[in-house]
């Protein structure tokens, strides 16, 4: 156990660390991001269809 966190302070310790930390966070920030982005045009295209499908009810009676 002491190797590994011997290894764990020595990698956040150089500059790939906080620079790995840093990737991290942006690809986070990304996943959010596309996760409400998707879930706006979710919304947007069930709104759509919704109003597709009410106007080709009115349409058919």
């Amino acid at each position: 156990m002491t190797h590994v966190a011997h290894e764990v302070r020595r990698f956040l310790v150089s500059e790939a660390g906080p620079t790995t930390v840093e990737y991290a966070l942006l690809l986070a920030l990304v996943g959010v991001a596309v996760i409400i982005g998707a879930t706006q045009l979710g919304q947007t295209v069930r709104e759509i269809y919704t109003m597709v499908a009410e106007r080709i009810e009115d349409v058919t009676r």
